[in-house]
């Protein structure tokens, strides 16, 4: 399809970060386009609806200063695109994927739309091998699987960016001659916040494993729909035509479906469930679903969104929704915030519905099925315990019930409480089989008796 060379002059109105262009059926949905001002600058643009009557373009730089009698519009391209090659690695971008790191721009081998094409349900392949965050209450529990969507769900004050960072650092992909990339996409940080993770860049050498987009909350809120399908798009590049296994981390995802409202609020669509667009659900899923693996392909890519749950309310709309699409989440405890542990991650409200795809002879290790199933059910009845005894007093309880108490407590100080020193999967599974040696055999239903005698200690 050839480009339109019909330049359309002034608008009907202007609403938001929303001009409105009467007869302008010819430009494509999606399309991008260049907005001349009177002064000779130029602004972008993205056709966000078109009917018969008119078209409603988002202006990606904010229409604070434009006339609508004296602008110009014309087609630029019928898609947004973002070029890619090898080159990207080390790289750090605005949510419109322009360099803003005083480098020159990227000389691209391709111009890839940022719309992606959705993954064949037939092509795809199941997710397998897990990515090692690092993190014990991940890799141990909650296994991370290559091609995965595992969102993790934080709240105000929680440290999720601390957490974003250290996987950034840490996470790493096992065997031999596997290529490992992380993709950033940050959506409506602060400038605090974006000093922040420079330092962290600078401090993991971001040049070998890292391509970052950075979309700041002084930027144009529309940017932030665009930020995540520019890293998306590299990813899929890197992932399915160079061979890499890509970690692609967006946060914070609760900015974006707030772009999202803002956007339908100035559109006049009628909003659905807390004032969010009815579509909300399609929009998202069409981020997420752009995480996995292609049957034939090496490649893999790995999505960790990261989103605020507003009050804590995991029923909210964003986290809701997000559980609907993606396979399982990682929930960040107030409560062993409050306790110093770092991460503060709760194992029983997380899950990753794929972590058995991930996990066993060859890829972790035997025992790594029995073992997070026992720790995991002696914390519950811990945490029982520890409920119990608020009331009762610990005189009340049980020899075996006193032992399920301090190993409550010893869990979240030891395996749970990691600070700033990552762990392989090996040394988590260790400090594990360490804390089961608190109680007699008897206690320890749920592992295969050959793994007990080979990994328990013998104390």
């Amino acid at each position: 399809m050839e480009l339109a060379t019909k330049e359309y002059l002034g608008a009907k109105y202007i609403s938001g970060p929303l001009i409105v262009v009467e007869k302008a059926k010819e430009l494509p949905y999606g399309s991008l386009v260049e907005i001349e001002l009177p002064d000779g600058s130029k602004r972008s643009g993205q056709v966000l609806e078109v009917s018969e009557d008119m078209a409603v373009i988002q202006v990606l730089e904010g229409t604070l200063g434009l006339d609508t009698e004296a602008i110009r519009i014309r087609l630029v391209d019928n898609v947004v695109r973002i070029g890619v090659s090898k080159d990207l690695i080390g790289r750090i971008f605005n949510g419109r994927g322009e360099p803003i790191d005083g480098l020159p721009p990227i000389v691209p081998e391709k111009r890839l739309p940022i719309v992606g094409a959705a993954i064949n349900p037939v092509s795809r392949d199941k997710p397998s091998d897990f990515i090692q965050t690092g993190i014990s209450a991940i890799d141990g529990f909650n296994t991370l699987v290559r091609g995965q969507k595992l969102p993790i769900f934080s709240g105000a004050g929680l440290p999720a960016n601390e957490i974003a960072a250290f996987i950034m650092k840490n996470a790493q992909v096992r065997g031999e001659g596997e290529q490992f990339l992380i993709v950033f996409a940050a959506m409506g940080i602060t400038q605090r916040e974006y000093a922040y993770f420079q330092q962290q860049f600078e401090e993991m050498g971001a040049s070998s494993r890292l391509v970052a987009f950075i979309n700041l909350a002084s930027d144009p809120t529309i940017e932030r729909i665009l930020t995540p399908r520019f890293a998306l798009t590299v990813a899929e590049y890197f992932a399915f035509e160079l061979d890499y296994h890509v970690l692609v981390i967006l946060t914070d995802m609760t900015n974006y479906a707030e772009a999202l409202r803002e956007i339908g609020a100035a559109r006049e669509e009628v909003p659905g469930r807390r004032g969010y667009p009815g579509y909300m659900y399609t929009d998202l899923a069409t981020i997420y679903e752009r995480a996995g693996r292609i049957k034939g392909r090496k490649g893999s890519v790995t999505q960790i969104p990261i989103l605020t749950m507003p009050d804590d309310d995991i029923t909210h709309p964003i986290p809701d929704l997000t559980g609907y699409i993606t396979e399982g989440q990682i929930v960040l405890s107030r409560e062993l915030h409050s306790m110093g542990v770092f991460p503060p991650i709760d194992p029983l409200l997380s899950l990753s519905r794929l972590m058995n795809l991930g996990i066993g002879p060859g890829k972790t290790r035997e025992d790594h099925r029995n073992w997070a199933d026992q720790l995991f059910a002696a914390y519950s009845r811990g945490k029982e315990i520890r409920r119990l005894v608020s009331i009762v007093g610990e005189d009340a309880v049980s020899e075996i019930d006193r032992v399920y108490l301090r190993f409550a407590d010893r869990f979240e100080s030891e395996m749970l409480n990691q600070q700033d020193k990552a762990r392989s999967i090996e040394e988590t599974l260790s400090i594990g089989w360490k804390l089961l040696s608190m109680f007699p055999t008897s206690e320890l239903t749920r592992i295969k008796k050959e793994f007990i005698e080979k990994y328990l200690p013998k104390s």
